[in-house]
């Protein structure tokens, strides 16, 4: 395996490290400014988030997570997870580059397995960063982590599917711009068990589809891009909705949780990176107890474990990336679940210590540290919880010495 980068991937790498400084971290604050000074939080968009995404796609730094050339930057795994990480050091950016959750995922989706006008009507617009989406799969009555359990229904009545069900954590529906759900519910309830889920595409505005609330994440409501609880009650859309067929919707999660897992574990070393860094910036100017608490023993070994832990997170998620590009997704399973556990726990833990490392300043809002915790806590149930990733790669395991 060689994670040597080539040309392209460097100057890339370049190109994003000098836009991140000069336009995106000077403005992380400042988006919050516009964000608070608005009438509601979800009522607009900061138009600081419309001029750095301007910025962005001038600058070539765009769509830079779809391997399809034709889509995208044209970029393997491997090429794309030290830029996905540097975008993982801040909140905003991966939008700003428009290569953010779920909308990456829903492109995904809609690229590979898309019929030509849901392409046209919905992938266009979301390459040009004109609208968002969100992604309904989960659902409060059901233990979602076993994704055979959804009990939403997708019937066909003629020309039309009717969709019923109560969905929530589908992220992005607060967001004024979101236009577009794909809903994963139940089509055929007496077929095979990874056979009677479909996906369908359902614009937020079909008569029916009501947002209940939106989900706070620790306190943290994630606005304008929020997370919500979402009723689909009788919601009538065109039987062209349906995407790649009925009883396809397992194998499509399969296909889109894959790359939306190891992106996920790419931004997360990114955070613990800025952590990390934010930490040894703190301590070396902090005095407690008559000297620097960089020179404090304990302060030293959290250093230490943090770089050691980072560096294995980051080599694991290359050797997943690398198995997806060569291999294919279903060949790179047991890479993927591993890193799906390991780099939630690792940025938690590297986060954690930069935390303590600030003190009271840690839990603030004038660092992005608990804001970083936050959202890597909850990558440990997004995308599949730990116990099922390790179900999975105790299985696999197993099946070697049977």
């Amino acid at each position: 395996m060689d994670f040597s980068y080539s040309p392209k991937v460097q100057e890339l790498i370049e190109k994003l490290n000098v836009f991140m400084e000069e336009n995106v971290y000077p403005n992380e604050a400042f988006y919050e400014q516009q964000l608070n000074a608005q009438e509601s939080r979800w009522s607009a968009i900061p138009p600081i988030m419309e001029s750095l995404k301007n910025k962005a796609k001038e600058a070539g730094l765009w769509n830079l997570f779809l391997p399809e050339s034709d889509y995208g930057a044209g970029l393997t795994n491997v090429e794309y997870a030290p830029l996905c990480e540097i975008m993982g050091r801040s909140m905003i950016a991966p939008e700003i580059f428009n290569c953010n959750a779920p909308d990456t995922g829903n492109m995904e989706v809609l690229a590979r397995y898309g019929t030509e006008q849901q392409k046209n009507a919905w992938l266009k617009p979301l390459l040009e960063g004109e609208i968002r989406s969100c992604f309904s799969m989960t659902e409060p009555d059901a233990a979602s982590s076993d994704a055979t359990n959804i009990e939403a229904r997708i019937e066909r009545q003629g020309a039309e599917y009717v969709i019923n069900g109560r969905k929530w954590w589908s992220s992005g529906a607060g967001d004024p711009r979101c236009r577009i759900a794909i809903v994963m519910g139940k089509t055929d309830p007496a077929a095979s068990r990874h056979e009677q889920q479909s996906m369908i595409l359902v614009p937020l505005d079909t008569p029916g589809v009501k947002i209940e609330r939106m989900l706070p994440v620790f306190g943290y409501d994630h606005a304008p891009h929020g997370h919500a609880e979402i009723t689909y009650d009788n919601v009538r859309v065109p039987a062209d909705n349906i995407i790649w067929g009925e009883g396809k919707g397992f194998a499509i999660a399969q296909g889109r949780l894959g790359p939306g897992r190891i992106h996920h574990c790419m931004r997360l070393i990114g955070a613990a990176e800025r952590a990390l860094e934010e930490l040894c910036k703190r301590v070396q100017n902090r005095v407690a107890f008559g000297k620097p608490l960089s020179a404090q023993g304990v302060i030293q070994e959290w250093i230490a474990d943090s770089r050691i832990e980072i560096e294995q997170a980051r080599l694991l998620t290359l050797k997943a990336a690398h198995m997806m590009d060569t291999a294919g997704n279903k060949a790179a399973k047991t890479e993927i679940a591993m890193i799906k556990v390991v780099a939630p726990s690792m940025a938690l833990k590297v986060i954690d210590r930069a935390i303590q490392a600030f003190g009271a300043a840690g839990v603030s809002e004038d660092v992005p540290l608990a804001a970083l915790w936050a959202n890597a806590r909850t990558l440990r149930l997004a995308d599949g919880p730990d116990e099922v990733h390790r179900a999975q790669i105790a299985k696999l395991e197993l099946k070697k010495y049977q």
